[in-house]
């Protein structure tokens, strides 16, 4: 729709204040204000925005110092997405709620002052954050000088800590490292799942496998009931497949049938929590802006892992996997710790080398969102079906995270590759890749990302000293039709490790036919079920790795019960 301007040029917009009252808060409180607008019923507005073509309606800016019933007011001039202005808003019955997520001061130990969302047991997720205030929903109609106000007099409730049972245990500890680099106390979490027989057999000493992913509320896929025969069948829209609810609760008791069978390897798994200021968790890497996560991962949680839970305790018996997020993190893990891991399996790994960095090569590219030719420019896909079908571009994608968050605080995608690979940029946040609203690359800080991140540039380099450690340790699997674009970067890596590797890597690299994110290697089965067996199907390599690798005299036969 046309734009329309008022008298003097002003934009013509609804108008929104939006306040919350003493009762939530008697002091001011920092964060990003939020305004959603939705023209779906079925849920509240906060529940609706992402970045499908599905998604409802958001507009933020950032608030300091917000007294209570002070309003923060919303207008023509806050970003938004996909409606970028209220301006553009078409006139019309909507229901609107506002949103604010806090933000708290850290005082970090180099000296940066930020104001960062901390996680609150949620796992970064905005619409859900214990202690962000929120109004309820209220439908209206809204015209191009339509005045709302909107009282944020509703919090969201602390989350109840899962519990533990005989299979799976939930331990917290404070990280040495974390609270130093953040000037105050920072937490790593873990949810361990014991092997049939731990109790029993106090002799026994275990390997371990990290499956590292996003952010898990609790340890997923394992039941130890039979599937709920009264659950009511919920229809996949990523899968297209019907009562992907019970197939899931199928598979869960599936493997926990076999993880206690009788002849099932008896190890550790753990999946790890590492939330923090910027996302779901840290890429387990060491981070100018995140922090040392990667060292406080593997020096001080998973070595207390081992020693509360009779881990064995040593490099040769430890092994990683994990897909997407946790693809990208099972192999850097192994790249820049060698010594401590004796595998990975990396399933659809966020990008490798950032010459595919999905669709973008950093190094390379003017802009972000747009190839461009001397006279046209084409819009760089983002998302796609196993088909071609395109239904995201990057520029819609990044406006999504900039109207969630400015200084790579949406707790989105790229802003927390932004965060983890740059260096601190002005202000003490993250140094910007590229502008969020041009797409302009900065190619100084694309040279900083290919020193210290680019994984297929820093094996490369540094494959004299690497490649005698990493050798037969690396499996990389993806689908020739990655939602996001990722085989790209893994056929980058695959001409190194396979044609310019010297030593040999003797890695495996595979592609699943016309497969979508996240093909973890099963070529005989659909994504929808091998995504749920993760757990079980690196097994019999590792397996297979610890009798070609284990040193002489190591314990190969305790755990073998």
């Amino acid at each position: 729709m046309a734009v329309v301007l008022l008298a003097g040029g002003a934009v013509a917009a609804p108008r929104f204040q939006l306040s919350f009252p003493a009762a939530r808060s008697a002091h001011a409180l920092d964060g990003r204000m939020l305004l959603l607008v939705s023209t779906d019923p079925s849920a509240e507005p906060r529940f609706q925005i992402n970045d499908s073509l599905s998604s409802q309606i958001v507009f933020g800016l950032d608030v300091n110092g917000l007294q209570p019933g002070a309003p923060a007011v919303v207008d023509a001039t806050a970003f938004g997405y996909p409606v970028r202005s209220l301006s553009r808003l078409k006139p019309g019955d909507y229901y609107v709620q506002g949103l604010l997520h806090r933000y708290e001061t850290f005082h970090l130990a180099d000296g940066r002052v930020l104001k960062l969302p901390m996680d609150r047991g949620e796992g970064q997720q905005w619409s859900r954050a214990p202690g962000n205030l929120y109004s309820r929903p209220r439908k209206i109609h809204l015209e191009a000088d339509s005045e709302v106000s909107l009282v944020l007099d509703q919090e969201i409730p602390p989350i109840t800590p899962p519990k533990d049972t005989p299979y799976i245990k939930h331990i917290r500890m404070k990280s040495e490292r974390l609270s130093k680099f953040w000037g105050r106390p920072m937490y790593l979490g873990a949810h361990v799942l014991l092997p049939a027989g731990f109790d029993q057999h106090r002799e026994a000493h275990y390997p371990i496998c990290i499956f590292h992913g996003h952010f898990p509320a609790d340890f997923g896929g394992f039941r130890t009931e039979p599937p709920d025969p009264n659950l009511k069948p919920v229809y996949s829209q990523r899968f297209h497949v019907p009562g992907y609810n019970r197939i899931e609760q199928e598979e869960a008791y599936k493997f926990y049938k076999t993880w206690t069978g009788p002849n099932f390897p008896r190890m550790l798994i753990v999946e790890i929590q590492h939330a923090n200021p910027y996302y779901d968790d840290s890429y387990a890497v060491n981070s100018a802006n995140l922090g040392p996560y990667g060292d406080a991962i593997t020096y001080e949680l998973i070595p207390y892992i081992e020693h509360r839970f009779r881990g064995i305790g040593q490099g040769w018996a430890r092994f990683l996997y994990g897909g997407s997020t946790g693809g990208w993190e099972a192999l850097a893990a192994q790249v820049f710790y060698p010594d401590e891991y004796n595998g990975t399996f990396a399933a659809c790994p966020d990008p490798i080398d950032f010459r595919a960095y999905t669709t973008i090569n950093i190094y390379k590219d003017k802009n972000a969102f747009y190839t461009e030719g001397a006279h046209k420019r084409v819009p760089r896909p983002a998302m796609r079906d196993y088909r071609g079908h395109i239904f995201a571009v990057l520029d819609d994608n990044n406006a999504y995270e900039l109207a969630l968050g400015t200084h790579s605080r949406s707790g989105q995608q790229f802003d927390i590759w932004e965060a983890v690979y740059s260096p601190a940029g002005p202000g003490g946040y993250p140094k910007r890749i590229f502008d969020k609203v041009t797409g302009e690359i900065d190619h100084s800080t694309a040279a900083y990302w290919l020193k210290h991140y680019d994984l297929r540039n820093i094996m490369q380099r540094d494959w004299p000293t690497l490649g005698p450690k990493l050798r037969g340790k690396i499996h990389i699997y993806c689908g020739d039709m990655d939602t996001y674009y990722l085989n790209d970067a893994v056929y980058l890596m695959e001409d190194f490790l396979k044609q310019t590797a010297n030593p040999p890597a003797d890695a495996e690299v595979a592609y699943g036919d016309r497969a979508e994110h996240c093909w973890n290697g099963d070529p005989t089965e659909p994504n929808s079920l091998s995504r749920l067996h993760y757990n079980t199907m690196y097994v019999s390599r590792i397996l297979e790795r610890i009798k070609a690798s284990a040193p002489a005299g190591a314990d190969v036969t305790s755990w073998r019960y």
